[in-house]
């Protein structure tokens, strides 16, 4: 398909069918251990459907005919039966167990794999609420329909086999009506699996949504608070949680309803059986022990029966959630490599965009008719109004996108001949919100470069201008940054990813937006070690604040998917204009804070050349 993200409904629409074919195949890597448990429980079952059989001969043989000899016998081979079933009782809930757990490891792990393969524009329309819910809860569902569905199913219908195989031993007759009442409850079954289905998928895209809530009012408590939405956001969560409240009022409904239905269908049964076999035992077609026997394997036979309603409710849950599951694994990337594509042995070298068209959506266009030729450790700034195109250039050159027609070249090769990784692993990038991962100043620092050695890694920071601040924290290089690095400031952030860009030793550099929030100060310190990392890069700067962008080779200013000027700082001053205005206009309003430096920073107008 064209769009990697696949729609739910459209999912289901498309391969329903398949999506419990898919969850056995599950099981496929791990045949042994299924292999084993069938049997096991099939032993098990086996033997329950016999006590059954025994009983009927401690009665008739025992009981009956007053013969103790006969009764100690049975009697002996009962318990010694019952200790074998108890071990492979234990054997068979073993294999489910750790059944279940490979299950549930393979598709986390299958899912988490996918996940880095997926491209920017999944992330960018996909909740990260829906893709939580589908690793966590949904693996588990899946997992337990795999392990414990299975087990409950394999036993109920063991059991039935079981005891129909002795039930027609013991009377043919009797047990045919039993036979007949077997399609009745099979047409039930079928009818309230559609009903019960459709509200369980309602249920999981509902908790969907909720999980999104959840993630997004944590994650953004601080502008929840500062906006005062608290109340808003309340409202709108009820609203979720009354529309799941409703669906899963509906599959329990549904679900409470299956089971006595069965249950009335039984007892229409039995209660024939009860009626036919005391006919004949008045011509001694049976005997009281057959009677007793055939009558506990109805009732045993109906257990299980009850109990599969209560399993393929659960089923159908777990069927909703393995769809889910499977929507995503089944995402395809937008940005993949081709058949043919090689591993690139440089990325240093010149970059071309050849009349490049791009547009996220296939409506608006972001760049049209782009053409630009960098040369090999040429610095390219890039300046310009919010929504020009200057994000998405180096989003294009990093190829987290691709055009959607013309072509970018480096080394004159066109990029989509090489393999992704040889470029993105080639490339640094410093984010005007930089992301740290839980964890070590040192573990983030090494994210970079991961064979890096202890000496390696400082050496980068000191070449970003980090090492001092590190060393000031109480644990120095093991100080731990917290979730997303929220221990640490803005600044000390941006340090440790410029840190992290050295230390990765790229080829191509992007910073974009990288000092639009950090002090005079911090911004000297990353000047510094952008200027020892540009040394032997080709490299990109989105900035704001022009006195970044000063040493550039060239300045790009970028207006709607153009470039409306370019050339270096000097020559774009002397030619009055774009650039020229929204420098002097920088200028003025800098000037403005020094001598009114109690001006309410507030009342400022944003400048027009603010970060895409």
């Amino acid at each position: 398909m064209s769009d990697e993200y696949l729609e739910e409904e459209d999912y289901q629409a498309k391969f329903t069918g398949k999506t419990f074919s898919r969850i056995i195949g599950l099981t496929k890597p791990h045949w042994k251990w299924v292999v084993g448990f069938l049997v096991t429980i099939a032993i098990v079952s086996s033997l329950d459907s016999f006590f059954t059989f025994l009983s009927k001969r401690i009665i008739d043989e025992g009981i009956v005919a007053q013969n103790r000899a006969a009764l100690t016998n049975i009697l002996t081979i009962y318990g010694s039966l019952l200790l074998l079933q108890s071990g492979f009782v234990f054997l068979f809930i073993y294999l489910a167990g750790v059944l279940g757990e490979r299950i549930r490891y393979d598709l986390r792990r299958d899912m988490f794999n996918h996940l880095q393969k997926l491209s920017l524009s999944y992330y960018s329309r996909t909740p990260v609420g829906w893709i939580m819910s589908r690793v966590t809860s949904d693996t588990d569902r899946v997992a337990d329909l795999v392990t414990w569905g299975l087990l409950d199913m394999t036993w109920g219908i063991m059991n039935i086999i079981t005891a129909m195989i002795f039930m027609f031993i013991i009377s043919w007759k009797l047990a045919l009506v039993v036979f007949i009442a077997l399609p009745v409850l099979l047409i039930i079954a079928i009818q309230f699996r559609k009903r019960i289905l459709t509200q369980f998928r309602e249920v999981r895209k509902i908790n969907s949504k909720i999980t999104g809530a959840y993630n997004e009012n944590i994650t953004g408590v601080h502008v929840i608070k500062a906006l005062g939405r608290e109340r808003g956001n309340l409202k709108e969560f009820n609203v979720l949680t009354n529309d799941m409240y409703k669906a899963g009022y509906r599959a329990a409904w549904l679900s409470a309803l299956f089971l006595p239905t069965v249950q009335i269908v039984a007892a229409f049964a039995l209660g024939a059986i009860v009626w036919m076999g005391g006919l004949q035992a008045d011509f001694g077609l049976i005997t009281i022990g057959g009677i007793q026997a055939f009558v506990s394997y109805v009732t045993f036979m109906l257990w299980p029966i009850q109990d599969l309603a209560r399993v393929f409710a659960e089923m159908q849950h777990s069927m909703a959630s393995g769809e889910r599951i499977f929507s995503l694994l089944d995402s395809v990337p937008a940005v993949k490599d081709r058949e043919e594509a090689f591993a690139a042995e440089s990325m240093f070298g010149d970059i071309e965009f050849d009349h490049v068209n791009f547009s996220y959506d296939d409506e608006k266009t972001i760049l049209e008719d782009f053409t630009l030729h960098v040369k090999k450790g040429e610095t390219i700034a890039l300046v310009g109004p919010t929504g020009g195109g200057k994000t998405t250039i180096v989003n294009l050159l990093c190829r987290f996108y691709e055009p959607k027609s013309g072509e970018i070249r480096i080394n004159g090769q066109n990029y989509m001949d090489y393999s992704l990784h040889s470029i993105q692993s080639r490339v640094g990038i410093v984010l005007q919100t930089p992301h740290l991962f839980s964890g070590t100043v040192r573990d983030n620092l090494r994210y970079g470069r991961l064979n890096a050695t202890n000496e390696e890694i400082e050496a980068a920071a000191k070449l970003a201008g980090a090492h001092d601040f590190i060393m000031k924290l109480e644990k120095g290089y093991e100080e731990p940054v917290g979730e997303g690095g929220n221990l640490l400031s803005v600044g000390q952030k941006q340090l440790i990813s410029l840190a992290r860009a050295v230390l990765a030793q790229p080829q191509i550099f992007v910073m974009d937006e990288a000092t639009s929030s950090v002090d005079t100060l911090t911004e000297a310190l990353i000047q510094k070690g952008m200027d020892l990392l540009m040394k032997d890069t080709t490299s990109f700067i989105i900035a704001h604040r022009l006195s970044t962008i000063k040493r550039a080779n060239r300045i790009l200013v970028i207006e709607n998917g153009r470039i409306a000027e370019m050339g270096s700082h000097q020559e774009l001053l002397k030619n009055g204009g774009k650039y020229y205005r929204l420098y002097t206009k920088q200028f003025r309003e800098q000037m403005e804070q020094v001598y009114d430096p109690f001006k309410d920073s507030n009342n400022q107008q944003p400048l027009p050349i603010a970060a895409d």
